[in-house]
């Protein structure tokens, strides 16, 4: 490849990526909003958590040790967080913890 050939590819590159990311504010301006984007930015956040926690269980192993009791337990401690607290921050981090203490030390 030639040094031209890489600089405009990184030209492209660089355009494609700035406008995916700036056009969206150019078309959708808050003048503009309709109940199509009103409806997705109901729906989306939910969406996005939902297909996270589909990756994130996506590997547990249920027919061999430790069965997904560690999932299965850092889920519960979210989930009781969050309808305790209401704090995503505290949920999700306190779940953090304490799936790792359970699997670097308890589930070996």
């Amino acid at each position: 490849m030639t040094t031209y050939q890489a600089f405009a590819i990184l030209v492209v590159v660089a355009l494609a990526t700035a406008s995916t990311r700036f056009l969206p504010f150019f078309l959708f301006s808050r003048k503009s909003e309709g109940p199509y984007i009103s409806y997705l930015g109901k729906v989306l956040p939910y969406a996005a958590i939902g297909i996270l926690v589909v990756y994130c269980l996506k590997e547990v192993n249920l027919n061999s040790s430790p069965y997904g009791i560690p999932e299965g337990i850092s889920i519960l401690i979210i989930a009781a967080l969050h309808l305790w607290k209401e704090n995503t921050l505290l949920s999700i981090g306190a779940g953090t913890v304490v799936y790792m203490v359970l699997v670097q030390h308890i589930f070996i």
